[in-house]
């Protein structure tokens, strides 16, 4: 897998805070492969989460990654390790080098249409320490992705992430805003997400 990235990067200014998206992070033929291969041989669950005293499914399916098989907490929802593929391995080299950070465990989210999302929330479990970086990849199907300042000020800001895109969110993002993956009914087609971090 080398030479699978061309790095035209955007940069998303978020006051302090910043985030750079490399549209072609993958080539379209390698991202189509990758989805494939998560698709069919992903460990997918279907975690539940109790919020005020009511169970309701989570609308994605998801697995965890790490190298460390350290099991990961949020929401409430304790998701046990699985050991890294060969694939996830080099999708995580590929991701250390572009964005220079290490990362050492990935969360794979399957949105198998438009009703399945993931609502207002950070990335800033205590887990991750003070200082997290993360790495986005997206394959198959565009989604809208959003972000809001958890202090309510300033506008809300709006991509679209796209297959085989990568989104790198730098320090301090995740202790200052917030980003969600919304519904969208009219999308059929699924989505995989990889989110790369760096567990302590």
């Amino acid at each position: 897998m080398n030479d699978l990235f061309v790095n035209i990067p955007t940069e998303i200014s978020l006051g302090q805070s910043k985030a750079i998206l490399y549209h072609d992070f993958l080539k379209p033929p390698q991202s189509d492969l990758a989805l494939q291969e998560l698709i069919k041989n992903t460990p997918w669950k279907q975690d539940e989460i109790n919020f005020m005293g009511k169970i309701t499914p989570v609308p994605r399916l998801a697995a965890w990654y790490s190298k460390e098989l350290k099991n990961y907490f949020y929401s409430g929802i304790e998701i046990f390790a699985n050991p890294y593929t060969d694939l996830i391995a080099k999708l995580n080299t590929m991701a250390e080098v572009i964005t220079g950070y290490e990362f050492n465990s990935v969360l794979v989210n399957l949105y198998r249409n438009g009703t399945d999302s993931v609502s207002w929330h950070a990335d800033d479990e205590p887990a991750l320490g003070e200082t997290i970086n993360i790495a986005s990849l997206t394959l198959g199907v565009a989604r809208d992705f959003q972000l809001k300042r958890k202090d309510g000020a300033g506008k809300m800001v709006a991509m679209k992430l796209t297959h085989g895109s990568l989104l790198s969110m730098q320090h301090p993002t995740q202790q200052n805003w917030l980003h969600q993956i919304p519904k969208r009914k009219n999308i059929k087609r699924q989505r995989v997400n990889l989110t790369f971090r760096k567990l302590l």
